[in-house]
């Protein structure tokens, strides 16, 4: 498939996860793509790291600046880095609660804000938000987290409803449990892994975690000519965890 052929896309985020399924799959289907990512990419030389730290707006700004000069525009934008957090609200200090939602939710507006001018520019403009399950389902022990991706899902629709005259639409996904480093690094830390995995998977009701490729192939759909008519939607990519209960 080649339908983003010709189409300038920057994933942020995109070192590992589901923004490197992402930025991967995209080129696989013509796109030229830039991650930025504060982390090193390894392997995958044709993809372009920009490296920035999205708590800078400064160095957001001369990220975006590179990525665009190096495309030769930018078409889509897709909006994945973000931080975890555990705990109820008792648990994360104000330090912690600063961190994650300058990276999580300012951060996404940092890099939209640098990239407006580009996207305005033209003619198939999309941004993509990694949002979560955690913003429309109460998921313990993840108040922070969820804060913060419940903020991202209104400024999806703020944002779609802001610049859908200006011909750039705004989605965002909503995945459930996703089989990432970030995840396996929270399985690895738990005082029994393999019964933590088996929990997670237990809660989705196709019975397993999400992979990477999956959210990113909606993010794909999301961003492509396919959706042309689609802004201000949540794609959830959750197993059939907020909409169903099946029968057990």
């Amino acid at each position: 498939m080649t339908d983003f052929t010709g189409t300038r896309a920057l994933v942020t985020g995109g070192a590992s996860g589901i923004g490197l399924a992402t930025a991967l799959l995209l080129a696989r289907r013509g796109a030229s793509v830039a991650i930025l990512d504060a982390a090193r990419l390894v392997g995958h030389d044709h993809l372009r790291r920009v490296p920035a730290d999205l708590r800078s707006d400064d160095a957001v700004r001369a990220a975006v600046a590179d990525a665009v000069e190096a495309l030769g525009g930018l078409d889509v934008l897709v909006n994945n880095a973000g931080i975890g957090a555990q705990g109820d609200i008792s648990r994360n200090t104000d330090d912690e609660w600063h961190t994650v939602l300058d990276v999580n939710v300012v951060g996404l507006v940092r890099v939209s804000r640098a990239a407006l001018p580009h996207l305005r520019a033209s003619d198939r403009a999309a941004i993509v938000n990694t949002c979560s399950i955690a913003a429309t389902a109460g998921l313990p022990n993840r108040a922070l987290y969820s804060a913060s991706k419940g903020a991202v899902y209104s400024l999806t629709l703020a944002m779609a409803a802001d610049h859908a005259l200006e011909g750039i639409r705004v989605n965002c996904v909503n995945p459930g449990t996703a089989d990432t480093p970030w995840v396996s690094r929270l399985l690895g830390a738990a005082a029994d892994p393999a019964a933590e995995r088996a929990s997670l998977q237990a809660r989705q009701p196709i019975g397993r975690l999400v992979s990477a490729e999956e959210v990113a192939e909606a993010i794909a759909y999301l961003a492509s000519p396919a959706a042309s008519s689609t802004t201000g939607t949540a794609l959830a990519v959750d197993g059939g965890m907020q909409g169903i209960r099946p029968k057990r």
